[in-house]
């Protein structure tokens, strides 16, 4: 491997860890900075804001095509439709995402031999 490649290979262990590593240590001088509050109550209430945040962050960039064809605006949407009823009928979390991934690119490959 180029030495390149080692080092985004490094550079991404590095931030992965960082993403980590900086919140657990910043939340643990925080809890013994508020020495004897319950966890819960010493956690900021931004904190629990932001894992929907993230989460819809990412529903959004997901929900628009990357390009903006009706092809890719069709398998997405009826990647979503399909996301929805596997969620309605299972109410779990993977075999959604699985069933719009699959027909998602079902969709993609259809459009492609038409």
């Amino acid at each position: 491997m180029s030495s390149a490649l080692w080092l985004a290979v490094l550079a991404s262990a590095i931030g992965t860890l960082l993403m980590r590593l900086i919140p657990l240590l910043w939340m643990q001088r925080r809890l013994e900075r508020l020495d004897g509050e319950d966890g819960v109550e010493a956690m900021p209430r931004w904190l629990a804001l932001l894992g929907p945040m993230m989460i819809a962050a990412v529903l959004g960039v997901s929900l628009v095509p990357r390009h903006a064809d009706a092809t890719a605006w069709l398998a997405t949407l009826v990647g979503v439709l399909a996301t929805l009823a596997m969620w309605y009928y299972k109410r779990s979390l993977g075999w959604p995402v699985v069933a719009g991934v699959a027909t998602y690119g079902a969709v993609v490959i259809l459009a492609g031999m038409l």
